[in-house]
């Protein structure tokens, strides 16, 4: 479905807007006016009445000629006059003017309507005796210029309308601009582009949003450098024991290795295809990590026990390179809840590292202490260890197995990225630090169940 641009979006929106405060501002400026316009009508002929009013006196109002000569000014300016004499006869008498006199009582201010029409009638008393007379105004002349002004008003409310449509468009322009180019650099993004970037500008809400797109191209280039240095690290692994598997396979296979040496031969074969398979189980269990696939057995367990029954096989081991395995743990049982199986993944892979890297004669311990409701098992060596920079980096794929590969025998370069994501899925940590016999320590802690 194709959706509507934001440009338009605010455009219209500014263009609703201003349309509806046109229409309320139009509507209430009319009603004024057309108030305001009779208003006026109204005061300026009360200000003509009084005017005629102080030049009568008792005896000119029966001149025959009319009321004087302001009369007929005012009569020039399309008021009629009606006169109300002395013996109550009217001047004019029948027409409309003198009916709204008469309605109005020829001696106050008032508005009456005759045949439809609307009237104002300013009405005068002169003298003692009876005589009075009126202005009487229909209320056109006010609608029309009422009228006029409703038509400039209109016309004012109409330009502001059209620039509201304009400085909508430039606005929604100058907003819609950042977020194109932000689309520009994502589509770039998803088409292999690493090296695009969003200028950082406009409010800051367009702001955030190229800040976010830059920040996830950041994260993109570095994440895919990581898994090319890390797949480099696999393959380099894998060459290894497939070179070796391949290379004895065909000793036996052309009969060149023959009795002792095709059983050494064989037993090369299977000990690197067995390298080969941790190495997979490792890459396929990291991989499950990520997925709802992942399945976890929590239930209690004695950790003591564990490090006890790990101590038993890993002691072997440990002879067979003339490595001491040392076990420190409290007396009494120390419970957590972890999956025993994979808790023992843990410890065997934390094991097995630190016996790649110890040399003879050197201590390998595992030491398991509970306090402050925490138990926390380190393996701990006496190897060469880490540069203190690479311990905050040891649980990242491949990070180590890229540093020390060529100084020393290293693993996978995923067994301690696998560690550390078994442990923080049963709700533990895995640390790493200084170990006091010179190597590395690796510490699990759990919670006391």
């Amino acid at each position: 479905m194709r959706r509507t641009s934001l440009a338009l979006r605010i455009t219209v929106v500014c263009l609703a807007i201003a349309a509806v405060a046109v229409v309320v501002a139009g509507l209430v400026a009319a009603r004024l006016i057309r108030t305001t316009g009779i208003d006026v009508l109204r005061q300026s002929l009360s200000a003509q009445a009084d005017v005629v009013a102080s030049q009568l006196d008792e005896t000119g109002i029966g001149n025959r000629l009319g009321i004087g000569k302001a009369a007929e000014v005012v009569r020039g300016q399309g008021i009629d006059v009606v006169v109300r004499r002395p013996n109550g006869s009217l001047d004019g008498a029948g027409t409309v003017a003198s009916i709204a006199a008469t309605k109005a009582g020829f001696t106050r201010s008032d508005t009456v309507v005759v045949e439809g029409q609307q009237y104002l009638v300013e009405g005068r008393a002169v003298g003692a005796k009876g005589a009075a007379f009126a202005l009487v105004q229909s209320t056109k002349l006010g609608e029309a210029r009422g009228r006029m002004l409703v038509r400039n008003t209109v016309f004012a409310l109409g330009a502001g309308l059209a620039v509201a449509a304009i400085a909508g468009l430039v606005l929604s322009r100058m907003l819609s601009r950042p977020l194109r180019r932000a689309a520009s650099v994502a589509n770039g993004m998803r088409s292999g582009r690493r090296d695009l970037r969003v200028p950082v500008e406009g409010p800051s809400e367009v702001a955030d949003v190229a800040k976010s797109v830059n920040e996830l191209a950041d994260a993109l280039q570095y994440s895919e450098a990581r898994q090319r240095e890390f797949l480099l690290s696999v393959s380099h692994e894998l060459r290894t024991p497939l070179t070796a598997v391949t290379g004895f396979a065909e000793a036996i296979g052309d009969g060149v290795a023959e009795g002792e040496d095709a059983r050494r031969a064989g037993q090369t074969i299977h000990r690197e295809a067995a390298r080969l398979e941790r190495l997979v189980s490792d890459l396929l269990e990291l991989a499950r990590l990520g997925a709802d696939e992942f399945r976890l057995d929590p239930a209690r367990l004695d950790l003591a026990a564990l490090v006890g029954e790990c101590a038993d096989v890993w002691r072997l081991r440990c002879a067979q390179q003339n490595v001491t395995l040392l076990v420190e743990r409290p007396d009494g049982e120390v419970p957590v809840i972890a999956d025993p199986r994979r808790l023992r993944q843990v410890v065997d892979g934390l094991a097995e590292n630190a016996l790649r890297v110890t040399p003879a004669g050197a201590p390998i311990v595992f030491s398991l202490v509970a306090a402050e409701g925490q138990a926390r098992l380190a393996v701990r060596d006496g190897g060469p260890g880490l540069a203190p920079e690479d311990y905050p980096v040891a649980f990242e794929r491949g990070v180590l197995n890229k540093r020390y590969r060529d100084s020393r025998p290293v693993g996978s370069g995923i067994g301690l990225a696998l560690a550390h994501g078994l442990v923080t899925r049963m709700g533990g940590t895995l640390t790493a630090g200084p170990a006091p016999e010179g190597g590395a320590a690796f510490t699990v802690a759990f919670r006391l169940g």
